[in-house]
């Protein structure tokens, strides 16, 4: 199983699997419900980031646990979903943003694996922090499909539950393009277990200030629902495009320390 996609606010239904089954996999980091089944021919591991019917809220999410059983699994690559807000007039509800970047301001997770307990510190490169060869067929494969796609977006991410104040979003549109809750510390976990990640964020509304209208959690879920079928046909067209052999940075991330003797 070298093929796991996150589902994020919206996604939560697996009927795309063929022959689903659920397990509990039990990690250092407490237990991960994962559904597996086949989708396109290959079997794929299908994790609900918040849940089932989306039961935990963002800060709540136990990331080291789905990520360390997606690992333990044998998970090569991860497709990820994202419901974000606009910060920029351009990018617009509906259309799918490839990121390429984040800015992290969230305040209380768990960030890393590494935390010094066992006297390692290690320090990963995260340059291209989300993997070049995803971005790049997922991309291509979005052209194709003639899907309103942007190859690039920095991710703010906020620690939530909350929406954030016009006076937050002002900053951020000058760092960023899309806000959102979820995206870090995952992105960071994953590439620390050396997994390809790559995540499709879809706008769903203008973030707060820019937004003619009071933010709600149900115009998220009203416009994922309308939308998410571009995601699982850009999802369907991109699974079998990924090749067998890893020839990207991220199977490398703790190359220097393993060569070093230290993990």
């Amino acid at each position: 199983m070298r093929i796991a996609i996150i589902g994020g606010t919206g996604v939560y239904d697996p009927a795309f699997l063929e022959n689903p089954q659920e397990m509990i996999i039990s990690t250092p980091y407490g237990d991960a419900k994962i559904l597996k089944g086949i989708y396109q021919g290959e079997e794929v591991a299908f994790l609900a980031r918040h849940g089932v019917g989306h039961s935990l809220p963002p800060h709540r999410i136990n990331y080291k646990a789905n990520m360390w059983a997606l690992k333990s699994l044998g998970v090569e690559r991860i497709l990820s979903t994202t419901a974000v807000g606009s910060l920029k007039m351009d990018l617009m509800p509906g259309d799918l943003v490839i990121l390429d970047q984040f800015i992290d301001f969230t305040k209380k997770r768990d960030y890393t694996f590494f935390n010094g307990d066992d006297g390692k510190v290690i320090h990963i490169d995260f340059t291209q922090p989300y993997c070049p060869e995803l971005r790049k067929i997922l991309f291509e494969t979005a052209k194709e499909l003639g899907l309103r796609i942007h190859y690039y977006g920095t991710y703010i991410c906020t620690e939530g539950p909350r929406f954030e104040t016009p006076a937050e979003i002002k900053m951020f549109s000058y760092f960023g393009d899309v806000v959102g809750m979820t995206n870090v510390p995952e992105v960071i976990l994953a590439r620390e277990l050396e997994i390809c990640y790559a995540s499709v964020s879809l706008v769903t509304n203008y973030a707060a200030g820019i937004s003619p209208s009071p933010l709600t959690h149900q115009e998220v879920l009203d416009v994922m629902s309308e939308n998410i079928e571009k995601v699982r046909k850009l999802f369907a067209r991109a699974i079998p495009k990924i090749p067998k052999e890893r020839k990207c940075i991220c199977k490398d991330a703790l190359k220097e320390y393993k060569e070093k003797g230290i993990l």
